[in-house]
């Protein structure tokens, strides 16, 4: 357990985030998603400021209850109630995030990360937390 609290997000995460703004068409981010094989999108103003996130199961739901029009936003959809971290927490507070803020049978599959302005700096996923911890496991 103290490996995993010497790891910081900032280690784990990636940089290269896919985003999207509220304006954007949800058609358009759902290709997005589907074309870059990602599950959510980050939903930042034009400061880069994290103001919501969308996922597939977001478009999932609203698509199921016919809600789509053509001219739906991100905004229209997306979870405005974001859960964040920052570069310098710990994987272990990650881990803590998205199963103490995740619906009672879900996890939070991803976190974006941001710095203390609340600007989007990266992403980290369950996915990313697995292979450090395959990494330490081989390791060991």
């Amino acid at each position: 357990m103290e490996d995993l609290k010497n790891i910081k997000v900032k280690d784990v995460m990636t940089t290269d985030v896919i985003y999207a703004s509220p304006e954007d068409n949800v058609i358009e981010a759902f290709e997005i998603l589907l074309k870059n094989k990602i599950s959510c999108l980050p939903v930042v103003d034009k400061n880069k400021k994290v103001v919501g996130i969308m996922t597939t199961t977001d478009i999932g739901y609203n698509l199921i209850i016919d809600k789509y029009t053509l001219e739906t936003t991100v905004g229209d959809v997306m979870t405005k109630d974001v859960v964040t971290i920052t570069p310098e927490e710990s994987i272990v507070d990650a881990i803590k995030k998205m199963d103490v803020y995740g619906d009672s049978k879900e996890i939070i599959n991803q976190l974006p990360v941001v710095d203390k302005e609340g600007r989007l700096v990266g992403i980290i996923s369950d996915g990313d937390i697995i292979r450090i911890l395959s990494k330490i496991l081989k390791e060991k």
